[in-house]
């Protein structure tokens, strides 16, 4: 089991160290909201569904009224509770689906790089961006590193790169992540204005 420390609270990052839907849920919540609060929301959703682990198949079946009530909190699991609840829903729904409700289901067999990120990219909610990170978060933290993930992370999958929540490993990290990160939002701005 991988000790992951992308939320600096230490129940956060033990659900989402043992839980593989944990982590999956919270990049999926990684959106328009602060990574820090992002992976915590597993374990907000953890505790007000009375659980220790998450569950696809619980989450699937829920009463779609129930999980929006779980996720407006307070505090709220996300900043857009109810589109995220029923993201997480969809989500949970297509692992129950095609892997057996089994978020590992995504990465046990692949054979190669490209194929995990395919997988992960027809979640609901995962462009490319989103599913490079997540490729590069399984391969540099979570052990899962089949033939060819780093070339399918692209620059995200980088050895000590400090571009997105795969890099991150302490409070260090993630001030060097959230540097990286207001660099390129910078950059972009200039480009945008020149």
């Amino acid at each position: 089991m991988p000790t992951l420390r992308l939320t600096q609270d230490a129940a956060a990052d033990e659900l989402l160290s043992r839980d593989p839907l944990a982590l999956l849920l919270g990049m999926l919540l990684d959106q328009q909201f602060p990574m820090e609060r992002a992976f915590s929301g597993p374990r907000l959703l953890a505790d007000r569904m009375g659980v220790d682990t998450l569950s696809a198949a619980d989450l699937a079946d829920a009463d779609p009224e129930q999980v929006t009530t779980w996720f407006q909190g307070p505090p709220a699991v996300h900043r857009y509770p109810g589109s995220m609840a029923a993201r997480t829903q969809a989500v949970c729904r297509l692992l129950v689906e095609r892997y057996d409700g089994r978020a590992e289901g995504l990465w046990a067999d692949v054979p190669d790089g490209a194929t995990l990120l395919e997988r992960v990219g027809q979640l609901p909610g995962f462009g490319a961006q989103k599913a490079k990170i997540f490729v590069a978060l399984l391969g540099k933290q979570y052990g899962v590193t089949p033939p060819g993930w780093r070339e399918a992370a692209g620059d995200y999958g980088q050895e000590g790169s400090r571009r997105s929540v795969a890099d991150i490993t302490g409070p260090e990290s993630l001030a060097e992540v959230r540097a990286f990160k207001q660099e390129v939002k910078r950059a972009a701005k200039a480009a945008v204005t020149s």
